[in-house]
């Protein structure tokens, strides 16, 4: 997983609006490969790593379920970027979840393809290379950005992510 997190960390870094969040944010935490799978029913599952002030401090896991009008598969990188220490705390609670109403900006090689949070489609034309957001700030201490990676999916659904956290031995 070291050099997938290597990878995914580097796409983000250079993607326009994105890297700028590595300087202003206490810490994150970077899924290299979500995937996501739907038909009415739909589920997601990643691993990524959480990192403090540059440092790693732990593994992290995000399974997502939604229900609505969907049919595909994808896969996606997600990062989520934490504004200061009570946003990376919130997160690493192992009660944290982001609920339907969440939003992340799509990083996406086009505009045929997406990943999100909400089950809404938010795609922005361009390539990884060109990240650009309405908001540029933090919202509620967090800001994710996603990169769609493989594949395809049609929905409008409902959709909630939930994360658990565990510490560095």
């Amino acid at each position: 997983m070291a050099d997938d997190i290597a990878d995914t960390l580097k796409v983000f870094r250079e993607a326009g609006e994105s890297g700028q969040f590595f300087k202003r944010s206490y810490g994150y935490a970077v899924f290299p490969t979500i995937g996501k799978a739907g038909f009415v029913i739909g589920g997601a599952y990643g691993k990524g790593k959480v990192y403090e002030q540059g440092k790693y401090i732990g593994d992290t896991s995000m399974t997502q379920g939604s229900i609505g009008f969907q049919l595909g598969a994808q896969e996606f990188s997600q990062i989520i970027f934490f504004e200061n220490k009570a946003a990376l705390d919130a997160f690493t609670s192992n009660n944290f979840e982001f609920s339907a109403s969440a939003e992340a900006v799509a990083i996406t090689a086009g505009a045929s393809a997406s990943a999100n949070t909400t089950g809404n489609t938010a795609s922005i034309s361009g390539d990884k290379n060109n990240a650009d957001t309405a908001s540029s700030g933090f919202r509620k201490g967090m800001v994710v950005f996603t990169v769609a990676k493989a594949g395809l999916m049609y929905e409008a659904s409902l959709a909630g992510q939930k994360f658990t956290f565990t510490p560095k031995k």
